[in-house]
């Protein structure tokens, strides 16, 4: 396991390195919350509540939302470049399991962001917001193991559209479709709660609501009691579900180096 420390140690002295696109990431993140935060203000303008969610939780739960989305990316494009170059070829021969290595990578990345993006909100969202916090420590530990889950099921997503690199060689055009399904099915933009009910029909078949909205929602209050735990079920399923996935598709794919390589 140290060896994959190393690397993730490696990735977040890289990202270190460039201060300027460092903090100009900071200052884009609490701009776009700036943006949310009166939009917010102007669709309750004349309302108290919307579908039964008054303004603070809403706040809270765009905000809690839009912090988690900045952890559920990963590496996929990486891995997508270091196959239509050829790179992978080598990296397949080096001693250490190549997707340990890229969720490494995607560790240090997420570690980084927890101070490019994840503090510097959570300061302006508190004395600017007044953003709430639960109050009760079940509903903290809560949203802490629903966090995680929904963080890995949004990486195991990603790493398999970048797989898509050994069949497609450019993924450019999937991973925008990706990044579009994920904002708008993942609860990041609005609570699926208000969404129509087909539509909430289709998104409990989806592995995206377990990404954000199970989260949020159980730290927001949306998600209490029962409902909670199911949710956490459901995420727990999807982790699973997903990660074999990630292997069995791994396996099928490194065959294709084979090949290409005679």
């Amino acid at each position: 396991m140290n060896k994959y420390w190393q690397i993730a140690k490696a990735r977040m002295q890289e990202n270190t390195a460039y201060s300027a696109w460092f903090w100009a990431g900071t200052f884009s993140s609490i701009i776009r919350l700036l943006i949310i935060y009166f939009f917010w203000q102007a669709v309750y303008e004349n309302q108290s509540t919307l579908d039964n969610i008054d303004l603070p939780t809403m706040l809270t739960y765009i905000v809690i939302a839009m912090l988690l989305q900045g952890y559920i990316g990963g590496v996929g494009g990486g891995l997508a470049e270091d196959i239509k170059n050829g790179n992978v070829a080598i990296e397949l021969m080096r001693p250490y399991d190549l997707i340990y290595k890229m969720f490494a990578i995607d560790v240090g990345s997420k570690i980084m962001y927890v101070f490019q993006g994840t503090l510097p909100l959570l300061i302006v969202a508190y004395f600017f917001l007044k953003l709430s916090f639960p109050t009760s420590i079940e509903t903290i530990l809560l949203f802490i193991l629903s966090a995680g889950l929904g963080i890995w099921i949004g990486t195991f997503f990603d790493f398999l559209v970048g797989i898509l690199a050994f069949w497609t060689v450019n993924i450019w055009g999937v991973r925008v479709l990706k990044e579009s399904l994920v904002t708008f099915f993942s609860g990041a933009l609005v609570p699926i709660t208000l969404f129509p009910d087909w539509l909430k029909t289709i998104t409990e078949f989806l592995p995206f609501q377990a990404m954000i909205y199970a989260p949020v929602s159980i730290y927001s209050g949306l998600l209490t009691g029962t409902d909670a735990y199911i949710a956490i079920g459901i995420q727990f399923f999807w982790f699973i579900f997903l990660y074999v996935l990630v292997r069995v598709i791994w396996s099928q794919a490194i065959k294709q180096v084979t090949i290409f390589g005679g």
